[in-house]
């Protein structure tokens, strides 16, 4: 019943047409702040998607490394009992240290990574090769596979008629006692193999080479290792807790044991931090149109003098005549909502299927903004705007409910 009387009201024409144009108005502001609630939330998941991607190229779905220290004991045992475990797929372990990377007269410092060959299987870097091919050599012939910011800062060309270029590897040795600064240090040679390219942060700033060629340089011990990284079968987050804890029981507390979300704390936290602050500016749009329905509800009920006595003189309570003009702001809410749903959804298909709106720079990975559409967004969206246009109401509905109205 509520809703027939809203919709008469809604759709009957007013004798002030001021209120025909801001009912129309709030339904309009209402669905333009829906669409762009729904199509900026789109809008970050695909770029939280996207980042994700990148940074599974680099980091592993857990990885073990020392509580304190930079270097850990890990041996054969417990490496096979890490192996067994239910939901471990691949596992690969790591030697890593700043290095100084000489190329000719040009010189950079870089993370060098000494990796064994289920690497690949860890981590998608392989799918990420701009030149050359990948490969890490072995002991007696490393090679190295570096970021294209490295190749840039070495001026280093990786065209095939030109050879193969070497380069010079200066690593600390990891338990030198030497008193000399010079005897501290090894050097080694590599060759480079392939470049590659995922994020700034990767590009400029990691080198991978064989860890038996590292360990060896750094002075390694039998079992010494910088890290291990472990590929998942289940990524869930319940199958990665238990994951966690069961390695957490073979290798003990001495060892920091993290998910991918748990190595990239900062980076998931301000992208989560950025989308709902976002969300929540947007959501003034939506305080504003709130306002012009509060007006609009006010006049309408001017309007209605009349029709809210008849109401009153035919036995009607002020609980039914406060619940007819919520009712009519909800209605308000629900065809702007709707309009502005349908048309984020619309929107959201064009650029996942025809990719229209590009990016602007051309330096980015992509050069159109990816969207990602989840049904959650869409809920909580629709329900935040009803909630406020729904809350708007209640004022003017009130007055109405309230007011007395006699018959002349």
């Amino acid at each position: 019943m509520y809703f027939r009387f809203a919709w008469r009201y809604f759709k009957a024409k007013k004798s002030a047409n001021a209120i025909n144009i801001i009912a129309w108005v709030t339904t309009g502001v209402i669905a333009f702040a829906t669409c762009c609630q729904i199509l900026v939330l789109s809008v970050f998941n695909g770029f939280e998607d996207l980042v994700k991607s990148l940074y599974s190229s680099f980091y592993a779905d857990i990885k073990i490394s020392p509580a304190k220290g930079k270097t850990f004991f890990l041996d054969p045992a417990a490496i096979k009992k890490i192996k067994a475990l239910k939901n471990i797929q691949h596992l690969s372990l790591n030697a890593e240290e700043k290095a100084l990377l000489k190329f000719n007269e040009s010189q950079t410092i870089v993370q060098l990574k000494g990796v064994d060959t289920s690497y690949s299987s860890v981590c998608n870097l392989s799918s990420n090769i701009l030149s050359g091919s990948y490969n890490l050599g072995n002991t007696d012939y490393p090679k190295i596979i570096m970021g294209v910011g490295i190749q840039n800062a070495l001026g280093l060309s990786m065209n095939e008629a030109f050879g193969p270029e070497d380069l010079t590897i200066i690593l600390p040795k990891q338990h030198s006692k030497n008193t000399d600064p010079i005897e501290t240090l090894s050097e080694g040679n590599a060759r480079a193999s392939a470049v590659f390219s995922i994020q700034q942060e990767f590009d400029n700033s990691y080198a991978l080479t064989n860890i038996d060629f590292v360990k060896q340089q750094m002075g390694f011990q039998q079992n010494e290792y910088s890290s291990v990284e472990i590929k998942l079968k289940q990524e869930k987050e319940k199958e990665n807790e238990i994951t966690c804890n069961e390695i957490r029981k073979i290798v003990g507390n001495e060892f920091l044991i993290k998910n991918r979300y748990q190595q990239n704390t900062n980076l998931y936290s301000t992208m989560k931090t950025e989308k709902w602050a976002i969300y929540a500016l947007l959501c003034l749009i939506l305080m504003i149109a709130a306002f012009n329905m509060i007006s609009a509800l006010t006049m309408l009920v001017l309007e209605k003098k009349q029709d809210i006595a008849i109401l009153q003189s035919m036995g009607a309570t002020k609980r039914l005549i406060r619940n007819i003009f919520i009712t009519e702001g909800f209605l308000l809410g629900i065809i702007g909502t709707s309009i502005g749903t349908i048309t984020a959804a619309v929107i959201c298909w064009v650029q996942l299927k025809f990719k229209l709106i590009k990016l602007q720079g051309g330096s980015f990975l992509i050069d159109y903004f990816p969207v990602k559409c989840i049904a959650s967004d869409f809920i909580l969206v629709v329900t935040t705007a009803l909630i406020i246009t729904t809350l708007a109401s209640w004022l003017p509905a009130k007055k109405a409910a309230e007011q007395t109205i006699t018959l002349k």
